[in-house]
C-alpha cells in the first residue's frame, strides 16, 4: 500500500506496508507489530534510520482479566497468571521528518467488508496527535484513510484513570486524497487497516504531551465491536 498523508505538517508519501488479503475465515483479528525504514524518495526528504519499535510487550497494558471496572490502577491487577497484560509500544526515537514509522497490521479482516467501530485504549502521557498514532483504513478500490488519536472521542478508560480510550466516527476520518469519497463505517468495504506511528521527538501533543516523547503505548484495538487486547511479536526483531 502506498498511502500519503498529512503529519505534523508534513506530507509523506510511503510504502508503509503491503496491504494483507482479507480472508473469509472466523479467526480472531490479530494485530502484528512491524516498522517501515525508507529512503529519502519514499518521504521526499529524509531518508529513515533504524530509530523505530513496535511491539507487544507483557506489563505494558491493562488487565484482560479480573477487576475491570475500578477507578485505581493499584486495585485493578489480574490475579490470573496466564493475563500478561500487553500492551502495543509504538516508539520513534528521532524527528518526524525521519522516513521512518513504527506500525502493527490488523490481520483477518472479514472480505471486503466495511467495519463498524473502531478504536483503541491510549496510556496518558504518550504521543497522541492529530496524525499519530493513528489508524490508515485503505478501503477496496484503494482508496486511503486515516484517523489520528486526538481526533476521536476521548473518554476514561474503564479500568484505568491513567488510560483514555478513543473511539473514532465518520466525523474523524480523513482522505489521504481528497477526491476520493467520504469513509462511511458499517458501509464502505475495507481490505487493509494499519496502525501507524511516524511522530518523533520534535512533535508535541498536548496537554498530555506537551515535549514530544515520541512514543505511545496503546491496548484494546477496538475493531467492529471486539477488542485485541494482545498479541506477539517484537519489530526489529532484537
Amino acid at each position: 500500500m502506498r498511502s500519503s498523508y498529512a503529519a505534523a505538517g508534513l506530507v509523506i508519501t510511503l510504502g508503509l506496508s503491503v496491504p494483507l488479503a482479507a480472508t473469509a475465515n472466523n479467526k480472531g483479528l490479530v494485530a502484528t507489530p512491524s516498522v517501515f525504514v525508507g529512503t529519502a524518495a519514499q518521504c521526499g526528504g529524509t531518508a529513515g534510520n533504524n530509530i523505530v519499535t513496535s511491539a507487544w510487550l507483557s506489563g505494558m497494558g491493562l488487565p484482560d482479566s479480573g477487576s475491570s471496572n475500578l477507578p485505581n490502577p493499584k486495585l485493578n491487577p489480574s490475579n490470573d497468571p496466564a493475563d500478561k497484560q500487553q500492551g502495543l509500544l509504538l516508539s520513534k526515537n528521532g524527528p518526524t521528518s525521519n522516513c521512518s514509522a513504527a506500525q502493527a497490521t490488523i490481520e483477518n479482516l472479514p472480505v471486503n467488508s466495511p467495519i463498524t467501530t473502531l478504536g483503541f485504549d491510549y496510556r496518558i502521557g504518550g504521543h497522541c496527535g492529530l496524525g499519530a498514532p493513528r489508524y490508515d483504513v485503505t478501503a477496496v478500490g484503494g482508496a486511503v484513510y486515516f484517523v489520528g488519536c486526538a481526533s476521536g472521542t476521548h473518554t476514561s478508560a474503564p479500568q484505568d484513570a491513567q488510560w483514555e480510550r478513543v473511539v473514532f466516527s465518520n466525523a474523524n476520518f480523513s482522505k489521504a486524497n481528497p477526491s476520493s469519497p467520504d469513509f462511511i463505517m458499517g458501509t464502505t468495504p475495507v481490505i487493509d487497516i494499519t496502525i501507524i506511528l511516524d511522530e518523533g521527538t520534535d512533535t508535541a501533543s498536548p496537554p498530555n504531551d506537551a515535549g514530544g516523547v515520541g512514543l505511545a503505548v496503546l491496548d484494546n484495538l477496538y475493531i467492529n465491536h471486539s477488542f485485541i487486547k494482545g498479541g506477539s511479536g517484537i519489530s526489529p526483531t532484537p
